[in-house]
């Protein structure tokens, strides 16, 4: 039988809960894991409704070919009439943080100012316009990998001198501007369900980058499985934040509705100097079953309820 959803998946582990939750919701699903794939131009879509949840940081887990496999197959999809959620165009900007970054702007939100460069030398006619420290992090980001925080661009020199395996995937970095936090305060990550807030939460770094909200990567009791080296120190601390602001709620919807995202989470901090910068947009959304049960639900209930939803909407377009 058709099956009524297809899953695009890299990251097993982080797929186990959603695909619990729609095998006990009796929802006809396929998984198909794009870290090994193949399509082409002339098979139907499998399904009328695709859900994208491939990585960006797939490449740290040795799957490199999995994201341009992910962005072809859905692009291919969407041109034989496939509805893909999170689909080509929202995981391109995913894909992108320059990109991210330039969306920001244009929608007046304040953000850090960024500069995409694929050459060291090239950031010496902007020198002028860099205020140090700076946070040095790949266009194509995921966990928290390779970010850093630099001083000089000798430094950045003797970064990319020392292991110029560092531009994979995509060949592009960002110097952003950094923004000093009050780390007790830690960053907002607000997740985001058809639109509408899912909930809220406080997220402490304690000098890590590595933020993945998925309990695989950063359980709540010590070190996860992640591929990414994580510091020596206190693990990274997630925390309901029900008294989330109302405009940064708002905010965070101006973005969602701008990338398009059918689910994902939206990233900001409170700076010193008392900004609200928003710097990140996450088509995976990673989804934290502790912090929703202080709001008293299971996400991957509610992400299924959302599928369900899509699924019986294009059951009835089918129709007409």
């Amino acid at each position: 039988m058709r099956p009524d959803l297809v899953v695009l998946y890299e990251h097993p582990e982080w797929q186990k809960p959603l695909f619990a939750a729609l095998t006990r919701r009796g929802i006809s699903f396929e998984a198909v894991d794009v870290s090994r794939a193949a399509f082409t131009n002339v098979d139907p879509p499998l399904a009328p409704l695709y859900f994208n949840q491939a990585s960006p940081s797939a490449y740290l887990r040795g799957h490199t070919r999995a994201v341009p496999l992910a962005l072809a197959f859905m692009r291919s999809l969407e041109l034989m009439g496939a509805r893909v959620l999170n689909g080509a165009e929202v995981f391109a900007l995913e894909l992108s943080k320059s990109a991210q970054a330039t969306l920001l702007h244009r929608l007046g939100i304040d953000c850090p100012r960024s500069i995409t460069f694929n050459d060291v030398s090239a950031l010496q006619g902007r020198a002028g316009e860099i205020t140090w420290p700076a946070l040095l992090k790949p266009d194509q980001g995921g966990s928290g990998a390779r970010i850093q925080v630099v001083d000089s661009l000798s430094q950045i020199e003797e970064i990319f001198a020392r292991d110029p395996a560092i531009w994979q995937p995509d060949n592009l970095f960002l110097l952003q501007e950094f923004i000093p936090h009050d780390p007790d305060q830690g960053i907002v990550r607000l997740e985001f369900l058809g639109g509408e807030l899912l909930y809220a939460m406080r997220v402490k770094a304690h000098g890590r980058f590595n933020l993945c909200p998925s309990p695989v990567c950063n359980p709540d009791d010590g070190e996860g499985a992640c591929v990414v080296e994580a510091p020596v120190g206190p693990p990274v601390e997630f925390s309901a934040y029900p008294e989330v602001p109302r405009d940064a709620v708002d905010t965070a919807k101006r973005i969602v509705r701008a990338a398009k995202l059918d689910v994902g989470g939206i990233e900001y901090l409170e700076s010193i100097e008392g900004r609200r910068v928003f710097y990140d947009i996450n088509a995976n959304s990673n989804l934290r079953p502790s912090v929703a049960a202080a709001f008293g639900f299971d996400p991957f209930e509610r992400v299924v309820d959302f599928l369900e939803r899509q699924v019986r909407q294009e059951r009835t377009s089918a129709t007409r």
